[in-house]
């Protein structure tokens, strides 16, 4: 197979995925119970009036280490207090990748600075009304997680 027949991006494993993935098409549906297509299908639902869901909660993966990215922000009621999340509803994405992302969290976790993604409480997951404004070509990857009802 070499590196990428068909493809020639300049990126030997991104041609040689995108093989993979074409083979694979020709075999099997390509669908995943998880995946960023998957919450977005689940947010905008088959209903006409909606399923009461609203937001695709995101994990952002730092470019340089790979690591989940964590935002921090102070508590909209008590400036004094900060908190932190791993877990991110996107508000506004701009022309030049800079975004604007809102804090989730679990009202009800009183750990405001945990350590990485599952040690943090997730169910359920509401919005903060803290905002964070970050620098999308700062990032990697992203994980969707399951569309939730997260704006109160």
């Amino acid at each position: 197979m070499g590196c990428g027949k068909e493809f020639h991006s300049g990126n030997c494993v991104c041609d040689i995925l995108k093989e993979i993935v074409e083979a694979q098409n020709d075999v099997i549906e390509n669908c995943c119970s998880t995946s960023c297509e998957q919450s977005i299908s689940d947010l905008l639902g088959d209903n006409e009036g909606g399923n009461g869901l609203d937001t695709v909660p995101v994990i952002l993966y730092c470019k340089d280490s790979c690591k989940p990215f964590q935002g921090f922000g102070a508590n909209p009621d008590d400036i004094g207090e900060m908190t932190s999340s791993f877990f991110f509803r996107v508000k506004r994405v701009d022309d030049d990748c800079c975004a604007v992302v809102e804090l989730l969290r679990d009202p009800e976790d009183d750990d405001n600075c945990p350590k990485n993604p599952v040690d943090q409480d997730t169910n359920p997951l509401c919005a903060t009304g803290i905002c964070i404004t970050v620098d999308l070509n700062c990032f990697c990857h992203v994980t969707c997680l399951p569309a939730v009802n997260a704006v109160t």
